[in-house]
């Protein structure tokens, strides 16, 4: 006789809870296939039923009373056209103060030919153009990019913007150096 010889056969033991295990499995893949399903379909239902999840607006009345006024002409004036027609006030002048705080060098303000650098014109033509005018606005276009501007705004040719006008059905604008430039 030998140690592995055995007087009765035992069986494996079965593992407890093991149905409790599938049924648990089971009981979750279901729970998953059925979040995920309304989840897909969910969507959708609330597409079709606006109504119900949309913003609800309050109505009103969407009218409104305007006065019976006739109504006011509208010019298109240049700023610089406009002359002030009030007289004007003699300023006071300010008390000479005889102190000497600082003196100013003329150095830099004339060049080699004399005339003074400030007077002295960018070189070429201004080079932007129109592109769109719209609400008081208009969009000018340059090398460096594009640009918003309205009246009294500074161009890159440093004038500044006097008019926005309309001329043969076409928009123009006119600049304080009264350069004429109209949309292409």
């Amino acid at each position: 006789m030998t140690d592995f010889d055995d007087d009765e056969t035992i069986a494996p033991l079965q593992p407890q809870g093991r149905r409790r295990t599938v049924l648990f499995d089971r009981a979750l893949t279901v729970a998953g296939l059925l979040l995920a399903g309304a989840s897909a379909i969910f969507p959708w239902y609330v597409f079709f039923n606006e109504d119900k999840f949309g913003i609800n607006v309050a109505q009103a009345d969407r009218t409104r009373d305007l006065p019976d006024w006739p109504a006011r002409n509208v010019f298109s004036v240049s700023p610089l056209a406009m002359s002030n027609k009030n007289p004007h006030e003699k300023k006071p002048e300010l008390p000479f103060d005889p102190l000497t705080t600082a003196t100013i060098s003329n150095i830099g303000t004339e060049d080699d030919k004399g005339t003074p650098a400030e007077d002295q014109p960018f070189p070429g033509k201004s080079g932007f153009r129109l592109l769109h005018v719209a609400n008081g606005r208009a969009l000018i276009e340059d090398p460096s990019g594009m640009y918003v501007v309205r009246v009294g705004s500074i161009l890159p040719d440093e004038s500044r913007l006097a008019t926005l006008e309309q001329r043969d059905g076409k928009w123009v604008i006119v600049t304080s150096k009264g350069e004429v430039f109209q949309r292409d």
